[in-house]
């Protein structure tokens, strides 16, 4: 049978049913209950049970009280197992976000994927996977992403179908719901580290090494340039945080970010956060008018979570006008790549540059990049720290001063062998680090034994 044939075998009958996007699940066996609880609820505590100045604490403790009242008169019999659930499964969707908060709680979890109101992926170290929630319908899942949108004065409906939120812990939110999704509302949460991770975290699960954790720190103190590249979900921000706590604590460091996500630990931070336009479409504040005005608040570093737009020119011309030891991150997929995103986002400012002006300026501002990526094991691995020297004609030169061998294979469960390795070559700022005082471990880029 020809490819034809077989394609034409394949292809619905006009007026067939779509094939479904996924399986359908079992109701929920409760859902009549825990409607009759949560209206119970709304009976004793009335207006008091979504009063936004009540305290949390004593909110939850009339929700529980309430709950264990409603459910002893119930006359449905329920084994104490399934009361606590129903007594959880209800405080959950009053006080949280529904079938979302125990993987809110999960510290083991650190993304949620709502692909619809029946389908949850969660990332646990690293890897995806499907889980037992699901939202009794979509208007379910819509009252959800409007609680949490509208804890930070934002809305998302047909006119605006996308939104950018914030959790109270500070996880990032994105919503999008129809007529752009066309299969149901989706919603991802990115979880909010209440611990952040620190230099020994990072090198305990491989991400680098001890001799990559001694240079980068050499180079935030040394006041270098740092820009940190890599994917989406690669680590970039955790890798921010861990480098920004490289600097002194004596300094005044001003963040720029679109959704406020570093945790810096220095007492002499100030953090700025863009805000999106209103319904009315009107006061924007962009990251670029606030790396703008942090350069009016005397700053000793800036550290902007991402540049993604025209904000990287102002970025570059505050790296060349005396701001050393700023850090950013950008996507990207190699170190060569980073810099030819950088270079696009240049372009976006409007402002009129020759090709070889842009790159001038990112090879006397930027000092180092360090790309990250997640693997196909899942782990968030440090592949490339590379050196920026200077220009070549009309080309930026890079130098590697370590890399991810990634010929030392994979083991028996597909966890990559390898690790970075120096590649021998001594980078040209050592020295200017030197006169700042900073001193490089020696032998440390020679990919021996880290000196004790």
């Amino acid at each position: 049978m020809s490819l034809t044939d077989r394609l034409a075998q394949s292809r619905p009958a006009p007026g067939a049913p779509a094939t479904p996007r996924r399986t359908a699940r079992h109701a929920d066996p409760f859902g009549a209950i825990k409607r009759s609880v949560h209206l119970g609820l709304v009976e004793a505590l009335g207006p008091s049970l979504y009063d936004v100045h009540l305290d949390q604490g004593e909110l939850e403790r009339k929700v529980r009280q309430t709950l264990q009242a409603v459910l002893e008169r119930d006359e449905t019999p329920l084994t104490g197992g399934d009361r606590t659930r129903i007594a959880q499964e209800v405080a959950d969707e009053i006080l949280g976000h529904g079938p979302l908060e125990p993987y809110l709680r999960d510290p083991d979890v650190s993304e949620i994927m709502v692909n619809g109101h029946d389908q949850v992926y969660v990332e646990r170290a690293g890897r995806l996977e499907p889980v037992d929630a699901a939202f009794t319908d979509e208007s379910h899942l819509r009252r959800t992403i409007d609680k949490i949108v509208a804890g930070v004065g934002r809305r998302v409906d047909e006119a605006s179908p996308m939104v950018d939120a914030r959790l109270r812990d500070g996880s990032r939110v994105n919503a999008v719901v129809p007529p752009i999704a066309l299969d149901g509302s989706l919603l991802t949460i990115r979880k909010f580290a209440t611990d952040p991770f620190t230099v020994t975290d990072l090198i305990g699960f491989g991400t680098l090494s001890p001799q990559v954790a001694a240079v980068l720190e050499a180079c935030v103190r040394g006041r270098l340039n740092v820009l940190i590249g890599g994917g989406t979900g690669s680590g970039k921000t955790t890798s921010l945080n861990v480098l920004s706590s490289f600097v002194p604590a004596d300094e005044r460091i001003v963040t720029i970010e679109d959704a406020a996500e570093l945790q810096l630990r220095q007492d002499h931070v100030l953090r700025l956060e863009a805000r999106p336009p209103n319904v009315e479409s009107r006061g924007e504040v962009a990251v670029r008018d606030l790396v703008r005005n942090a350069l009016r608040m005397r700053p000793d570093r800036i550290i902007i979570g991402e540049v993604r737009d025209g904000a990287a020119l102002d970025m570059l011309q505050a790296m060349n006008t005396g701001h050393d030891g700023s850090i950013t991150t950008v996507h990207s997929n190699s170190p060569r790549d980073s810099l030819a995103r950088l270079e696009t986002m240049v372009l976006m400012a409007g402002v009129d540059l020759p090709q070889r002006a842009v790159r001038e300026q990112m090879a006397s501002a930027i000092d180092l990049i360090v790309h990250q990526s997640r693997l196909k094991d899942g782990t968030r691995r440090i592949t490339h720290v590379t050196e920026v020297v200077g220009m070549e004609g009309e080309v930026v030169t890079l130098q590697d001063l370590f890399l991810f061998d990634f010929h030392a294979g994979v083991d028996e469960r597909g966890v990559y062998r390898g690790a970075l390795r120096g590649t021998g070559l001594r980078p040209g700022f050592a020295e200017r680090l030197a006169d700042r005082g900073v001193h490089l471990p020696p032998g440390v880029f020679a990919g021996g034994e880290f000196p004790r």
